[in-house]
């Protein structure tokens, strides 16, 4: 079944990358984002890659669940994918209370708007955080919960409340999708990865170093129990990840007799790459070593961080198809392709009709007066 797909935070990272693919499996989406941490820029270029043009946006805030409501009646909408929400570790632990307000403010307000709009169908952006340092690897979806920074404990915190509203509403159905580290960029290099400010994730960190925007890589910490001393993750390519988002939303909107009311399932290939690894395997994307230094440990972070993917192969036929060479060169060249727009000045065009902004305003409440903080993925 084709249906009417939200995203919210949809012009972000993972967000653009999931609309292309369901685009180009059948569906309509509607983004809702309001650009802190994403552009205009890439919600132009999707139809392009996607060839198609079923996708409108609207742009606001996801905290305004009044707003929200008014999207999912106004389009109709099938199903929900809920991506909007800050991401970074570092920062979480930093500045926690942002990160509990914002986080699970934005995920209650959806939940409030689905709810009112009478839709049930939802598919939640989670993320591997949640296992904390796991006692077993490969970890499965039922090993033991316990998040070692803020940004994972919200994403715990949210699970949790997606749980009791699946008990209070009558057909409600949803599948969080605990990511483990998505990573690259689409092959035509038009969409990818390009965070304002440090990066706080790996991949970008290297090729802002190998592109020379950054002296160098930054290790943190060289003594954990790996293969090299570095940390050891589960690193998955954004279209994978983007394929496996259009599986599971298929799933829910199917006939199928297998359904719950709340599932978790990883999305990760079961392979895990210590950083020095990754830097190597990057190096050789751009065909010279890319400089790094090694310091201290990070905060809140782990050691190794490895998945067990059967489940959503078994739950709706999904498994990881690029391996880390693929990452590293889509990476690269995504990279190299926004350097060469910047130094030339070139910017894409809007959508022109394909573009909603008729949601301003809504009952006298401008977006932004609530405080845009939204950190999209």
């Amino acid at each position: 079944m084709k249906g009417r797909i939200l995203t919210t935070g949809g012009a972000g990272y993972i967000g653009s990358h999931t609309t292309v693919e369901l685009l180009k499996a059948g569906h309509s989406v509607i983004i809702l984002d309001n650009f802190e941490n994403s552009d205009r820029d890439r919600v132009a270029r999707i139809p392009l890659i996607a060839g198609a043009a079923d996708v409108r946006l609207v742009e606001g805030d996801v905290r305004d669940a009044h707003l929200v409501a008014d999207v999912l009646k106004r389009h109709e909408i099938d199903a929900v994918m809920h991506f909007a929400g800050k991401k970074a570790v570092s920062e979480s632990v930093a500045d926690p209370l942002l990160y509990y307000h914002d986080n699970i403010t934005g995920a209650v307000s959806v939940l409030s708007a689905m709810r009112d709009a009478g839709c049930k169908k939802l598919i939640f952006s989670s993320s591997a955080t949640v296992y904390g340092d796991p006692d077993m690897l490969p970890t499965r979806e039922t090993a033991p919960t316990s998040a070692s920074n803020p940004y994972g404990r919200t994403k715990l915190i949210i699970e949790d409340i997606i749980d009791d509203t699946a008990v209070s509403l009558n057909g409600f159905q949803a599948i969080s999708l605990r990511y483990f580290n998505p990573v690259g960029a689409h092959s035509s290099g038009l969409i990818g990865e390009c965070p304002r400010g440090l990066p706080n994730n790996l991949f970008p960190y290297i090729a802002q170093a190998a592109a020379g925007v950054r002296d160098y890589v930054h290790i943190h910490g060289n003594d954990y129990e790996t293969s090299d001393g570095t940390g050891s993750r589960d690193y998955i390519h954004i279209v994978d990840l983007a394929r496996g988002h259009v599986a599971a939303v298929e799933h829910l909107l199917s006939t199928s007799t297998d359904h719950a009311p709340h599932r978790k399932v990883n999305l990760g290939t079961g392979q895990g790459h210590t950083v020095l690894e990754v830097l190597h395997a990057f190096s050789r994307a751009c065909g010279f070593q890319v400089p790094y230094r090694i310091g201290p440990r990070r905060p809140g972070d782990v050691a190794t961080s490895l998945a067990d993917p059967s489940l959503a192969l078994a739950l709706f036929d999904w498994k990881p198809q690029f391996d880390l060479e693929k990452m590293c060169w889509d990476h690269w060249n995504f990279q190299k392709r926004e350097l060469d727009k910047l130094n030339s000045g070139m910017r894409m065009p809007h959508l022109m009709h394909d573009v909603v902004a008729d949601h301003a305003t809504l009952n006298g409440t401008h977006p932004s007066a609530l405080g845009n903080r939204d950190a999209l993925n």
